[in-house]
C-alpha cells in the first residue's frame, strides 16, 4: 500500500480492527473528510478473518462508487479493477484480482437475493448510512437476516458522518449487547458561513445566480452550488453563462442524469489557473471532494421523492434540507482549506430546519421491497430487523400492486411470476413489463423502455414514449452504449420466446407495467382520466394530447392534480385485446337530475375508464326504487306531491311526538330525507320518475311509518277538525307552536270553557277572526277573554261591523255564522 498522507480515521482504525476481529458487526461514526470511505477498506483488506474473500463497500450514488474505488486503486498505485474495483447498474470495472468491490447499494440487493450466503465475501460496509436510502435499510435488513441464519462469519459495518450511533448499534447487536461504536474525529478547515435570506418576491434560480456571481467576485476558489434539481441547475447555468465574462471559469453542472464523462468532469480539479462553478444536486453532499472547492452557494432546498400509498403515485417533492444536510453542504468549503458558505436563508431559519431527514422506507414505494421479501421467503417485511420498521399503509399498496401484477398470490406468497420479476435488478412494474414482454417474443423492446424509464435523462424528455425511444436508440454515446448492453442483459435474463415478426406498440408494452395508468382523454384536448380512477393533464399543444388512449408511465404532481409527464399512445386494438378478460359490460342506472328520471344505460368499462355506452330500457324493479328514491332525496321533499290534508297529517303526528316522544314516529323534513330510501322506496315499485308517484303513493308511504295502533289515538287526541258551538267544522292547524284554531268570533258565543284536545291536556290556540276573517284576538283561556278584553273588541267592532252581533255577555249569546236579521 502507497503511504497517504496521514488522515483523522487512521486514529480509529486499530479499534476497529480489534472490534471486527472479536465479533461480527460495528458501528462507524466519523465526520466528513476524516477519511473513512477509502481507508477502512484498505485497512480491513489483510485481515486474518478475511481470509481470501471480499470486502464490498456500499455507496448509495454510482457517482461515489466510482470515485471511491478511484481513490482507493490511487492509493495502491493500481489502475481501478485490480485490486479495488467496482460495480454500479451501468458499468462494472472488476477483475478475478478484485479483493474490495465498491458497489451501489441497489447493486447488493440483487447480489445477495440471488446468493443469500453471499458466498466469497467477507465483510459489508455501509457507507454514508445515515441517508437511511431504502435500498441501504433493505441490504442491511437482509444481510442481518444471512448472518444469523447462514454466515455468522460475515462481518456488517455501518460507517456514516452523522448518526445516532447508539441505535444502529443495538440494532446490529447480539445476545442482547449493542455492537461497538467506533468514533473518530474529523478534519475540517473553518468554514465562514454567511446568511444572505431569501426574497419571496424572486425566483430561487435568480437569487441563486446572484450569489454565486457575489462569492466569484468576493472570494478565491472554486464553488459548489447546491440547488433542488436538474430543472433549476440548467436555469441557473443559463443564468450564469450570461452574466459571467471570465473565461477561467467554467460552468458544469452534476446530477444523478448526466452519463459517467460529464459527472467526472464535474469532479475533476479545475485546471491551472482556472476556476469552476459546479452546479449540483445533493449527489455531492457526501462521500466525495471536489478538488479546488472553498465556497458553497447552499440554496437550502432539495427534491425528495414522497410516495401516496392511497394511490400508488410516486411524486417529487422539494422540501427544505434538514440541518445534518445543511452541514454536510456547508463541510465541502472546508474539506482543503478554509472556505465560505453562502446560505439563501436567514440564520433564525436554521433551527427550524429538521435535524435529519426522514428515512425513505417511511415515504416510498415499497414495492420492490416486498417482492425482494417475498422472494426472500419472508410474507411480513416487519418481522425482519429494520432500523424504522415499514409503515402498514404502504405496504398494503405494495401487496395490492403485487397482487394485480401476479407477483404475489392471495396469500402474499411469491408466485413464479413473481420469482421471475424479482430476478431482474427492475422496480416490479418494469420487472413484469420485461417479463411479460419476454413471453410475447418483445423482451429486448420492453428492457429498452425499462432502461429509459431508470436512467434519466436517456432518450431527452419528450413525453411521448415513442419519441424517447427512438433518440435513445440512435444515440452513440458511451452511457447510451452501456444502458442498451445493460438492457440486452435484462432481456436475456427473462427469458421468454423467440423475437416477434411485428413488433408491440410501445404502449402495448407499457400497459404491463402500469395497467392501472391506462389513460382515456376526456374530449376537452388536455385531460385525461386514468383506470385508478384519478384524473391527469396534459400540455394541448402536444400532439399525444389528441390520442384517444394513452399508456401512463410518469405523472408528476398531487394525485388529484396531476401531469402526465411521459405516456404513449395506446392503439384501441390493443387496449382490447390486452384488457379482454377486465373489460366488463354492465347495465347501470343512475338518476338524472334535470328529467327528475332514472335512466339506463349499458356501459363497457375498464376499471374507472367507460369505454363505450349507449342508453337502455328501465326496468323499474326493486334496484330501481331505490335509485329513484336516491335521487328525489337529492332533489329535496319538497319535490314529492303532498297534499294539504297529507301536510297537515304530518303535522298531527309531530304534535303527538313532541309532546310524548316515541313511539310517535319522527316525520321531520330532515328525519325523512335522511331515511326515503328506507320508507319510500318499496311503493315505487313499478315507476322510473318522480312524475309518476302520485299523491296516493307518498300518503301510503308515509301513513306505513305511524305504528300500528296508533292512528285511532292520532284520531282521537290530535283531529283534522274541531266542531265549532255552530256546527260548523274547522280544521285546526297544527305547527310547532302548538294546535291553533282560526274561527270567527261569533261562532264561539256562548262556550263557557275554553277547547281543548289531546284527551283534555293541551288547549287549541284560538286565533278570533272578525266577520271579515281578519284576527282580532289570540287567546288560550276564552273564558278569560270574554271576561277581560272583549269590552274593548267589542266596542272596535261594533262600528265595523254593525251588521254583526256584537252582545255584551257573549258567554250568554248564541253562537252564531251569520250577520244579524234585518229590521222591516
Amino acid at each position: 500500500m502507497m503511504h497517504d498522507a496521514p488522515l483523522p480515521i487512521d486514529d480509529a482504525l486499530p479499534a476497529l480492527r480489534a472490534a471486527l476481529a472479536a465479533q461480527p458487526c460495528a458501528v462507524l461514526v466519523a465526520p466528513p473528510g476524516a477519511g473513512k470511505t477509502t481507508r477502512v477498506p484498505l485497512a480491513l483488506m489483510d485481515e486474518a478473518w478475511v481470509g481470501g474473500g471480499k470486502i464490498l463497500v456500499l455507496e448509495p450514488r454510482r457517482l461515489a462508487a466510482r470515485a471511491a474505488a478511484a481513490r482507493m486503486s490511487q492509493s495502491l498505485g493500481e489502475a481501478v479493477g485490480g485490486r479495488v474495483g467496482y460495480r454500479v447498474r451501468l458499468k462494472s470495472e472488476v477483475s478475478r484480482h478484485t479483493r474490495i468491490e465498491v458497489i451501489t447499494e441497489g447493486v447488493f440487493t440483487r447480489m445477495i437475493l440471488d446468493d443469500p450466503e453471499l458466498s466469497g465475501v467477507a465483510a459489508v460496509l455501509f457507507d454514508e448510512f445515515h441517508e437511511r436510502s431504502l435500498d441501504a435499510d433493505l441490504g442491511l435488513a437482509l444481510a442481518l437476516d444471512a448472518q444469523r441464519g447462514l454466515r455468522e462469519d460475515l462481518r456488517l459495518l455501518a460507517m456514516s458522518a452523522t448518526l445516532d450511533g447508539a441505535r444502529v448499534a443495538a440494532l446490529l447487536g447480539t445476545a442482547g449487547a449493542a455492537a461497538p461504536v467506533i468514533e473518530s474525529a474529523g478534519r475540517a478547515f473553518p468554514v465562514d458561513t454567511r446568511y444572505l435570506g431569501r426574497d419571496p418576491r424572486t425566483g430561487i434560480d435568480r437569487q441563486t445566480a446572484d450569489a454565486v456571481l457575489r462569492a466569484l467576485s468576493a472570494e478565491t476558489g472554486s464553488v459548489l452550488v447546491f440547488l433542488p434539481g436538474a430543472g433549476e441547475i440548467r436555469r441557473v447555468e443559463s443564468l450564469l453563462r450570461e452574466r459571467v465574462g471570465d473565461p477561467a471559469i467554467d460552468i458544469v453542472p452534476l446530477f444523478g442524469a448526466l452519463d459517467a464523462a460529464a459527472q467526472d468532469q464535474a469532479v475533476a480539479p479545475a485546471p491551472p489557473g482556472r476556476r469552476k462553478v459546479v452546479l449540483a444536486t445533493s449527489i455531492a453532499e457526501t462521500s466525495l471532494t471536489i478538488a479546488g472547492v472553498r465556497v458553497v452557494v447552499d440554496s437550502g432546498l432539495a427534491r425528495v421523492p414522497r410516495f401516496e400509498p392511497d394511490v400508488g403515485l410516486t411524486r417529487l417533492e422539494t422540501v427544505r434540507v434538514s440541518r445534518a444536510a445543511a452541514d454536510q453542504r456547508r463541510g465541502r468549503a472546508g474539506r482543503t482549506e478554509p472556505g465560505i458558505c453562502y446560505r439563501l436563508w436567514t440564520e433564525g431559519e436554521t433551527a427550524s430546519l429538521a435535524p435529519f431527514a426522514p428515512p425513505e422506507i417511511l415515504a416510498a414505494d415499497l414495492s420492490g421491497l416486498v417482492l425482494d421479501l417475498a422472494a426472500w421467503g419472508v410474507r411480513d417485511p416487519r418481522s425482519l430487523a429494520f432500523l424504522d420498521p415499514p409503515p402498514l399503509p404502504a405496504l398494503g399498496e405494495a401487496r395490492a400492486l403485487l397482487t394485480l401484477l401476479g407477483a404475489l398470490d392471495a396469500g402474499g406468497a411469491v408466485t413464479p411470476l413473481g420469482r421471475r420479476m424479482a430476478l431482474l435488478p427492475l422496480p416490479p412494474r418494469l420487472a413484469h413489463m420485461v417479463v411479460m414482454g419476454a413471453d410475447a417474443g418483445a423482451g429486448l423492446q420492453a428492457a429498452e423502455i425499462a432502461a429509459v424509464l431508470v436512467e434519466r435523462g436517456l432518450g431527452g424528455d419528450s413525453v411521448d414514449l415513442a419519441h424517447r425511444l427512438e433518440d435513445f436508440r440512435r444515440d452513440r454515446s458511451r452511457r447510451a452504449d452501456e444502458a442498451r448492453r445493460l438492457a440486452a442483459r435484462w432481456s436475456e435474463a427473462a427469458g421468454g420466446a423467440a423475437r416477434r415478426t411485428a413488433p408491440p406498440s410501445p404502449a402495448a408494452l407499457l400497459v404491463r407495467a402500469f395497467p392501472d395508468r391506462v389513460a382515456r382523454a376526456r374530449g376537452d384536448g388536455t385531460r385525461f382520466v386514468l383506470a385508478n380512477g384519478r384524473g391527469a393533464v396534459m400540455d394541448a399543444a402536444l400532439p399525444l394530447a389528441r390520442a384517444p388512449y394513452l399508456a401512463v408511465a410518469e405523472l408528476s404532481g398531487r394525485a388529484d392534480a396531476a401531469r402526465i409527464l411521459l405516456a404513449a399512445a395506446l392503439p384501441e386494438e390493443d387496449l382490447e385485446r390486452l384488457f379482454d378478460s377486465q373489460i366488463h359490460t354492465t347495465t347501470e342506472i343512475a338518476f338524472d337530475r334535470e328529467a327528475a328520471a332514472v335512466r339506463a344505460r349499458e356501459t363497457r368499462r375498464l376499471g374507472a375508464l367507460v369505454l363505450a355506452e349507449r342508453p337502455r330500457p328501465v326496468a323499474a324493479d326493486a334496484t330501481c326504487a331505490q335509485v329513484l328514491a336516491r335521487g328525489i332525496a337529492d332533489l329535496g321533499l319538497h319535490r314529492l306531491p303532498f297534499t294539504a290534508a297529507l301536510w297537515q297529517w304530518r303535522d298531527r303526528v309531530g304534535f303527538l311526538r313532541r309532546a310524548e316522544g316515541e313511539p310517535w314516529p319522527d316525520l321531520s323534513d330532515a328525519a325523512l330525507t335522511a331515511s326515503l330510501e328506507d320508507w319510500l322506496a318499496p311503493f315505487l315499485l313499478g315507476k322510473s320518475a318522480l312524475a309518476e308517484i302520485g299523491a296516493d303513493d307518498l300518503s301510503n308511504a308515509l301513513r306505513a311509518l305511524l305504528p300500528h295502533g296508533l292512528s285511532a289515538r292520532l284520531e282521537a287526541e290530535a283531529p283534522t277538525h274541531y266542531e265549532a258551538p255552530t256546527g260548523s267544522r274547522l280544521p285546526i292547524h297544527y305547527g310547532e307552536d302548538g294546535p291553533v284554531l282560526p274561527v270567527r268570533v261569533q261562532e264561539m258565543f256562548g262556550l263557557k270553557t275554553h277547547p281543548t284536545i289531546a284527551g283534555g291536556r293541551v288547549p287549541l290556540t284560538l286565533a278570533l277572526l272578525s266577520p271579515a276573517h281578519r284576527p282580532i284576538q289570540v287567546t288560550r283561556d276564552l273564558p278569560q277573554f270574554w271576561r277581560g278584553s272583549w269590552r274593548d273588541v267589542r266596542a272596535d267592532m261594533r262600528g265595523r261591523y254593525p251588521k254583526h252581533p256584537w252582545p255584551e255577555d257573549p258567554e250568554a249569546a248564541p253562537a252564531t255564522n251569520r250577520a244579524k236579521p234585518r229590521t222591516r
